[in-house]
């Protein structure tokens, strides 16, 4: 009995010695930020571009940062675009660019100005390119490209299409 009583006692003081381990508080794995392409050629817009810039066409990468409150909430968004541009005639001046939120086959007002300057941009050999970043986007804009991109245009204008000369949907790609 004094076994069995010494026993008890010994497997008591292990199991109440016993280190347990705390469970280990997962780390957030943080969030990519958002990226959006598209392809943007002269047949895309709306009218479609008919004149020497109709060979026109470019690509352009967005992608967002954007910072989250407590709930989750985008409560402040930046932007980064980079353009690339060919099929331009030599000399061509473009003037501005920027998204617009309208599906495909329509046109709608300047949502995100990209900052550039008429002049900023001329392609001397017609093809080049610009990166604009710290464009600043509402949060709700931030949020509405985010869940709906493909209701959303980018454009490019030039000197010889003050209306847009290149466009393309927005494709989220991360």
């Amino acid at each position: 009995m004094k076994r069995i009583l010494l026993a008890l006692a010994v497997t008591t003081l292990a199991v109440g010695c016993a280190k347990t381990s705390p469970t280990p508080t997962p780390t957030p794995t943080p969030t990519p930020n958002p990226v959006f392409t598209s392809t943007l050629t002269a047949a895309n817009e709306v009218p479609p571009v008919t004149n020497a810039e109709t060979t026109a066409s470019g690509t352009v990468r967005i992608e967002l940062f954007i910072t989250r409150d407590a709930a989750g909430a985008i409560s402040t968004a930046t932007a980064t675009f980079t353009v690339t541009l060919t099929g331009f005639p030599a000399g061509s001046a473009v003037n501005i660019a920027h998204i617009h939120q309208a599906p495909a086959g329509s046109n709608a007002g300047v949502l995100v100005n990209t900052g550039l300057a008429a002049g900023e941009v001329t392609l001397t050999n017609g093809a080049g390119g610009f990166t604009k970043t710290g464009v600043n986007i509402t949060p709700a804009n931030a949020q509405a490209i985010i869940d709906g991109p493909a209701g959303f245009y980018f454009n490019v204008h030039t000197s010889l299409n003050p209306s847009g000369a290149i466009r393309g949907q927005l494709t989220r790609t991360q």
